[in-house]
């Protein structure tokens, strides 16, 4: 016979694993387990932050509306105060202390606008007590539509 011709079938060895893979497995199987921990533990976080900004936005809102209904001059003030609220919640104490350009600045990063430093928002930091203060109506609705868009 020669010596250079391929065995036959029954002279092959079945299929298997080095002898040292169980240590190798185990390490996988918790690597797979840690990523899927990792991943659940991201995405329940980011759900709480959801939820608890969707809670901003909800008692935002329905104080806005509760302001939206007094006259006026007492609506702006309910307004301001709201506002100074909501930066004090959604980025500190810093932000909330902030006074004129800097607190028009500091709501329209807020709320990734330029309505409080370039449009009729400026009321809100140039001082509520102007005469010639804008209509009350567009800017109770450009406010409930930034707000609306809290945590979006």
């Amino acid at each position: 016979m020669n010596s250079d011709a391929a065995p036959s079938l029954d002279q092959l060895r079945g299929l298997h694993l080095p002898a040292e893979t169980g240590a190798a497995q185990g390490a996988v199987m918790l690597a797979i387990a840690l990523g899927f921990t990792a991943a659940l533990a991201f995405g329940l976080l980011r759900w709480l932050r959801a939820r608890r900004r969707g809670s901003v936005r909800r008692a935002a809102l329905r104080e806005l509306a509760a302001a939206n209904a007094l006259p006026p001059e007492s609506r702006r003030v309910a307004q301001a105060q709201l506002l100074r609220r909501l930066a004090r919640t959604l980025q500190g104490d810093a932000a909330a202390d902030a006074q004129g350009a800097a607190w028009a600045a500091t709501l329209d990063r807020l709320f990734a606008t330029t309505f409080f430093s370039a449009g009729a928002g400026r009321i809100f930091a140039d001082g509520l007590y102007q005469r010639g203060a804008p209509e009350p109506g567009p800017v109770d609705a450009e406010l409930a539509r930034l707000f609306a868009r809290i945590g979006a």
